[in-house]
Order: C-alpha cells, then structure tokens, then sequence
C-alpha cells in the first residue's frame, strides 16, 4: 500500500516557475514508477510526465517537453516535478501516481496509487 500527498501548488504568474512534491509513504516506494497527470476544468486529467523505477527513464508529454523537469529522492520517498516557463494552459490540479510498472506510464490505468492533487494557477 502507498499513500502519496502533493504540495507546492498555487499561482503563479505565466513565466513563472513552481516545484511541486509528491511524498510517498510506505516501504517499497524505489519499486514504483511515478507519474504526473493534470486535469483541467472540464476535460481529462492527462499525462504529464513520469520516471520509470528501473534506470529512471524519464517520458515527457509534447506539451511540458522542455519546460517541466521530474526527479525523485528515494531516501525522502519523494517525487518532485519542476514546473518553468508556465503558461496559463499549464493550470489545472496536478496528481502524482504510482506504478508497479515500468513501460506504458503514459496511461492512467497503469498506476496504482493516486494523490489528492494539488492546484497550479498560471495568470497571463
């Protein structure tokens, strides 16, 4: 089992920057694949990007490519996602995800466990 709790989030105006953090709790936290997703009003929450547990391959969506930078500490059992150069469709609550895999992190149903979420606010 592993509960997962993001923080970090708020307003920030486009340009800006914003790192958020995804605490894990539980053992086996270095096991687990991590991922971000972020849902807008209104539409789909969809896939940001995600740190794969063997080797630490990284997969970005086309959209945060260049601007959104992921790492993990797995002595803190922590997920940071580092948010620059925002722009105002960037808004949305952003939740981190675990995963038992390691391929196909791009996909909801791949992960287990889920965060809260937390609220990323870009002003133009």
């Amino acid at each position: 089992q592993v509960q997962l709790v993001e923080s970090g989030g708020g307003l920030v105006q486009a340009g800006g920057s914003l790192r958020l953090s995804c605490a894990a709790s539980g053992r086996t936290f270095s096991t687990y694949s991590m991922g971000w997703f972020r849902q807008a009003p209104g539409k789909e929450r969809e896939f940001v990007v995600a740190m794969a547990w063997i080797g630490g391959t990284t997969y970005f969506a086309d959209s945060v490519k260049g601007r959104f930078t992921v790492s993990r500490d797995n002595a803190k059992k922590t997920v940071y996602l580092q948010m620059n150069s925002l722009k105002p469709e960037d808004t949305a609550v952003y939740y981190c995800a675990a995963s038992q895999y390691a391929a196909g992190l791009g996909t909801l149903s791949r992960y287990n466990y889920w965060g809260q979420g937390t609220q990323v606010t870009v002003s133009s």
